[in-house]
């Protein structure tokens, strides 16, 4: 009868450590998908601005202005609220250098 009641609590407890084992790996490989998300957004906002406006120069035969040129023009759309656009245009017939920032939360 004694050696079934520690049997019970090891029982008890290794179910205990394998639960918190297992909420711990859980909140180890999905705390980091958030910033993973963040990161492939800003990917894919400087590919659209890229494109958008190398579309622009093969229509019109020069560089873009500014992001808001291409929003006007060639119906980019730009999540404003979570990501800053850093796009600086040296000359018109030189591609753009884009950079594209998480905003502070």
């Amino acid at each position: 009868m004694y050696s079934d009641r520690r049997e019970k609590k090891a029982g008890v407890l290794l179910l205990a450590l394998a639960m918190l084992l297992l909420a711990l790996v859980v909140i180890l490989c999905f705390g980091h998908s958030g910033q993973d998300v963040s990161e492939e957004g800003a990917a894919a906002i400087r590919e659209a601005v890229r494109r958008s406006a190398l579309q622009c120069y093969v229509v019109e035969g020069v560089y873009p202005p500014d992001v808001q040129y291409l929003e006007d023009n060639y119906g980019l759309q730009i999540n404003t609220e979570d990501y800053y656009v850093v796009y600086d245009c040296f000359a018109s017939n030189l591609p753009p250098s884009i950079r594209v920032v998480l905003r502070a939360e």
